[in-house]
Order: C-alpha cells, then sequence, then structure tokens
C-alpha cells in the first residue's frame, strides 16, 4: 500500500490530494479592495455564490433545533428578507452581494433564541452594518432599524 505524507522524504515520494478532499474558500466580493485577488481566483477557480438562506427550511429546522418558538423565526425571516430586498435594490451603492447572511442570527454556545436576543443581535450586529452601508442616509439607517425592532 502506497503511504502519501504531506511532504517527500526522498525522491521517489509522492504528495497527493485526495479525491475526496474539497477545499473551500470564501471571500465576500462586496469588498472592493480585493478586486485584483477576486480576478485572478476567479480565471483558476470555480466560485459559487452563496445568497442568505433565512427562508429555507434548514435555517428554520436549525433555529427550530435550537428552541425558537416560531413567532420569533417568522420574524427574523420576514424583517432580514426584508432588509435584504432593500439592500439588493440599492444597486447605485450597495446590490445584492451586500445582503446580511443567516449567520448572523444562528445562536450557538447554549444561547436561548428569544425576544431579547432577537434585539441584541440586530441592535449590536445588524444595526452597526446597516449604519456603515448607509453612512450618508441617517434616514434610512433609521428607517430600517426601526422596521427591524418594531
Amino acid at each position: 500500500m502506497y503511504k502519501a505524507q504531506a511532504y517527500a522524504q526522498g525522491p521517489d515520494e509522492r504528495f497527493y490530494i485526495p479525491e475526496n478532499l474539497h477545499l473551500i474558500g470564501m471571500m465576500n466580493t462586496a469588498d472592493r479592495s480585493l478586486a485584483m485577488v477576486d480576478y485572478a481566483l476567479r480565471r483558476r477557480f470555480r466560485f459559487i455564490t452563496l445568497a442568505p438562506e433565512f427562508s429555507s427550511n434548514a435555517f428554520r429546522d436549525f433555529m427550530i433545533q435550537a428552541g425558537t418558538e416560531e413567532t420569533l423565526i417568522e420574524k427574523i425571516v420576514k424583517r432580514m428578507n426584508g432588509l435584504n430586498e432593500v439592500i439588493a435594490a440599492d444597486t447605485k451603492n450597495l446590490g445584492p452581494g451586500y445582503q446580511i447572511g443567516h449567520s448572523y442570527f444562528c445562536p450557538r454556545d447554549g444561547i436561548q433564541p428569544n425576544e431579547e436576543w432577537y434585539r441584541r443581535v440586530v441592535e449590536a450586529e445588524i444595526v452597526p452594518l446597516i449604519q456603515e452601508y448607509w453612512f450618508d442616509d441617517e434616514q434610512k439607517v433609521q428607517q430600517r432599524t426601526s422596521a427591524l425592532l418594531a
């Protein structure tokens, strides 16, 4: 049996990557300072666009397993999808690449997802992000914040 090693010990030994090993790199194309790196990577590798999955069964099942009440799941789905529609429609400054992902709302480490938790996520993570997105439009930030926290 052939034994593969990370580094060849001699001229007859080979290094290889098994066929069942897949390397996954993630990149946010919204960061235009990486444009040259982005182009270089796109010439060499396959790219798959990952969109927010608030409406997916997998997200809903995850939230239910975490102990989230159905009304809170519906609130998150409806409000974040609404915010993402506004972000995607803002093609002058933002666009689909700036949509906010569902991972912000995936509780971990035994956190109980409830209304207080939702409010903390929105105030500490989502609002600062949309403040950056619309730094020149305080009214839009206030409208979107109010819609999330209503």
